[in-house]
């Protein structure tokens, strides 16, 4: 039982480290660029997760976690900053690989106005939901910086890389959150859910994982 929060990773991680050294995309010879740009990034998602779980925004089920507290975060939480990106950077990597074609590219800017507008409007609407405001004003600000900024060319790419991702996330997560091994103060979210997970879940993931990707393709840019 204490075991289920670290073999949810495990599995998350499993296929993916194995293919890491397949002849065809050789994932392992880009980790070089991938683990700076996952340790950069939980970093700031380890203080911020630190942060809501101090002040009661989530908590962990005790019974599911092996026991190894870190600043009051079960070993599994941190972990699951490296294991997550980790994996979802190699289904983007796949993705390149095997879809040549861009084919969110003409949508991008419809994709991220979109979001954008959603996202601000219900974080200023939901000033008082944590949770709810500061993830969704941190992924629209991120996304108007890649959108308009920095015009990154693999922001269409990521788009397709989230929608893929929603997969096993749906599962990884509906996990975490039905067991629970997660629970959420009902205060700081917007009470909406897809099956047990919290909306926010999502844009606190999508955030994650553009954060990741954003370092990962500058740090390999900068070695070509």
């Amino acid at each position: 039982m204490h075991f289920y929060y670290l073999l949810i990773l495990a599995f998350t991680l499993s296929y993916p480290l194995f293919k890491s050294f397949e002849s065809k995309i050789q994932f392992s010879k880009k980790w070089s660029s991938l683990f700076p740009a996952i340790i950069i990034t939980a970093i700031v998602f380890i203080l911020w997760d630190i942060w809501f779980t101090k002040i009661g925004i989530w908590s962990f089920n005790t019974d599911y976690v092996m026991g190894f507290f870190i600043k009051g975060l079960p070993i599994e939480e941190w972990l699951f900053f490296i294991i997550t990106p980790f994996s979802c950077v190699f289904i983007y990597e796949v993705l390149n690989y095997f879809i040549k074609k861009d084919i969110f590219k003409k949508f991008s800017l419809i994709i991220s106005v979109t979001l954008i507008l959603y996202l601000l409007a219900t974080a200023s609407l939901n000033l008082e939901r944590l949770y709810t405001c500061i993830t969704y004003y941190g992924l629209a600000f991120t996304i108007m910086l890649h959108q308009f900024a920095f015009k990154s060319s693999f922001l269409p790419r990521y788009y397709l890389t989230w929608l893929v991702c929603m997969i096993p996330f749906l599962l990884v997560n509906g996990l975490l959150t039905s067991i629970p091994i997660i629970t959420y103060n009902n205060l700081h979210i917007l009470n909406i859910r897809i099956y047990t997970i919290p909306i926010e879940d999502m844009f606190y993931g999508m955030l994650n994982i553009l954060l990741v990707i954003s370092i990962y393709e500058f740090l390999k840019q900068r070695k070509k």
